[in-house]
């Protein structure tokens, strides 16, 4: 039996700056031992591009101003890569993990592997993909999941005190044309697909995040556990005080 438990959570959708609040307070609560597991929050967002800490300018291509006028919010945030999309339709995945527990560095256990936790992740896309019957891979030297040219599954993470923020964000139905306003991930001639236009019927974000919580933990090696009361009340009680602040 594993050792180790991973938690998931479908949260439905909510905006970024709620989420990323959320993400704040459950890594602390991890990193504190108020939350004894690791976990995984998965949503969906409204439309909003936000910008990591490798992007440049000429990313936005029409700039900041454009991606409003279009109907979308924009948030600079403090995970790795460029500029990417969210919107509905797309699956986003939040793990909040300790990272030395999942990926340990064999001279140094205290610390955890970024590079095989990235793998992980891109792992557990592509098993995700593949139950759809949907082949995709990896495509060095970028991270994500891509289908030749076509970038299904995006990657941006954090690891603060040794717990990880941000996550993936895998297209499902989602309507690309959001791509068409940014360089995304500023990978220049790069496009985008999604579980849909890639051959994939009948699809939704709430479905696959099912999968996708069954494939991370098989690829973190932790026993997959359903939201349970304590972590629904550390969730409500970060979302409701950010309400009333």
């Amino acid at each position: 039996m594993k050792g180790r438990a991973l938690r998931w959570m479908w949260l439905g959708t909510l905006p970024y700056a709620d989420a990323w609040a959320l993400q704040q307070h459950l890594a602390a609560a991890r990193r504190e031992g108020a939350i004894a597991d690791d976990l995984v929050i998965m949503l969906e967002h409204p439309p909003v591009f936000t910008m990591g800490r490798n992007g440049e300018a000429w990313h936005l291509r029409d700039g900041v101003a454009s991606l409003r006028a279009a109907g979308a919010d924009y948030i600079e945030v403090d995970r790795g890569g460029s500029v990417t999309f969210h919107g509905p339709g797309q699956l986003v995945a939040y793990p909040i993990v300790e990272l030395a527990g999942v990926f340990p560095i064999a001279s140094d256990p205290a610390r955890g592997d970024v590079v095989r936790y990235l793998r992980a992740l891109e792992a557990a896309m592509i098993d995700t993909a593949g139950a759809y019957r949907v082949v995709v891979s990896r495509r060095p030297p970028y991270t994500g999941v891509w289908s030749g040219d076509r970038k299904l599954a995006a990657i941006g993470v954090k690891l603060s005190r040794g717990i990880t923020t941000h996550g993936v964000a895998m297209n499902i139905d989602n309507d690309l044309r959001w791509f068409d306003l940014v360089v995304p991930c500023g990978i220049d001639g790069a496009r985008v697909a999604s579980l849909r236009s890639l051959g994939a019927a009948d699809v939704s974000a709430p479905e696959v995040a099912a999968v996708l919580a069954d494939r991370l933990a098989e690829a973190f090696d932790e026993q997959l556990f359903v939201e349970d009361a304590q972590l629904r009340r550390v969730i409500e009680r970060s979302l409701g005080a950010r309400t009333a602040a």
